[in-house]
């Protein structure tokens, strides 16, 4: 017990066996407790010198030492100061290291929660100005080893077009794996068929869709750079970089899938031009099958009523939700309605 305010193990048993008696000597101590009785002299002396214990009645003069080992004198004995005294510093002492400990315990939890949230804080870094962001701009295109991925959308900002080429030409020379994804609207600016044929034939890979939600530039699919617009940024161009992380793996994949629906663009001595358009129509049959199925009709009856195979009615649902991008019937119900279709 009284270990935790510092005393050892021989410490607390020589005070403990004190506590039963008004005084005592080492040589009573010592057989009372079972320690030897030099050791138990020491923890005495000790005890005396820490305010614990003091000397009740010193051994005569004539005695070599303090414990009476001389044959004419008694020994000395000692008696336990006040423990409301004597305990009180001691105990003072261990609440102020508990203290301490307190202490130094939030400060390394609060330390370990910044370093462990360091990487989470790192996943997005903020570039603001155009000068930050074109330098930026040219240190993931600069820098990518194997390939990049972009959607272009309307005019530069932060970069102009013919530092952007140059960046580019720079990766194409290198043998990067260059895959842009256009909007539509980005080949009416001025001077873009030509740079986009000159692109075309140093290996670049061009695709074009109606619209796109945002400007994006991914190096080896490790960092992406989206533009912002960003108020309190007065004005100037801002844009972010995301590392590796569950927000770049999403980044990437909405570039594949935009990809993927895009249409390819291809350059000729007559200019730049894109895939025809694919009906994405249904067909009439296609329509009757959806009508159906909207009204709960099973598949054997639709097949039945239309006079076709049950294996025809699925190739045409299926074709139905490829055309929606749908995963469910409940899916393809919302969009034939979204789209018109009936």
């Amino acid at each position: 017990m009284l270990q935790a305010l510092g005393l050892g193990p021989a410490e607390e048993a020589v005070y403990t066996a004190l506590l039963a008696h008004p005084t005592a000597s080492a040589q009573d101590l010592a057989r009372q407790t079972g320690i030897e009785r030099a050791e138990t002299t020491r923890v005495l002396r000790d005890l005396a010198v820490r305010g614990l214990v003091a000397v009740a009645e010193e051994a005569g003069s004539g005695s070599p030492d303090a414990d009476g080992d001389g044959a004419d004198a008694p020994p000395a004995r000692y008696r336990l100061t006040p423990p409301s005294v004597a305990m009180a510093p001691f105990l003072v002492e261990q609440r102020n290291a508990l203290h301490r400990a307190e202490t130094a315990f939030s400060m390394l939890t609060e330390q370990y929660r910044s370093t462990a949230a360091h990487p989470a804080a790192g996943v997005v870094e903020v570039v603001v100005g155009a000068e930050q962001v074109a330098h930026r701009f040219h240190q993931l295109q600069r820098g990518a080893q194997r390939e990049l991925l972009a959607f272009l959308v309307g005019e530069p900002s932060a970069v102009p077009r013919e530092d952007a080429d140059v960046s580019e030409s720079f990766a194409l020379d290198r043998g990067v794996d260059f895959r842009v994804v256009a909007a539509k609207s980005y080949l009416d600016g001025p001077d873009v068929a030509r740079d986009v044929r000159a692109a075309l034939r140093s290996g670049l890979k061009l695709r074009l869709v109606d619209s796109l939600p945002l400007k994006l530039l991914v190096s080896d699919r490790e960092r992406a750079m989206v533009p912002l617009d960003i108020v309190d940024s007065g004005g100037e161009p801002s844009a972010i970089v995301v590392h590796r992380s569950g927000l770049l793996a999403a980044l990437v994949h909405l570039f594949e899938k935009e990809w993927d629906q895009a249409r390819l663009v291809y350059a000729d001595t007559t200019g730049i031009h894109a895939e025809a358009v694919v009906d994405q129509q249904p067909t009439e049959g296609e329509l009757e099958v959806l009508a159906l199925l909207l009204a709960g009709i099973s598949d054997r009856r639709t097949a039945a009523q239309l006079g076709v195979s049950i294996r025809t009615v699925e190739r045409r649902t299926r074709r139905l939700m490829d055309l929606a991008g749908a995963d469910s019937r409940l899916q393809l119900g919302w969009h034939a309605a979204r789209a018109g279709w009936l």
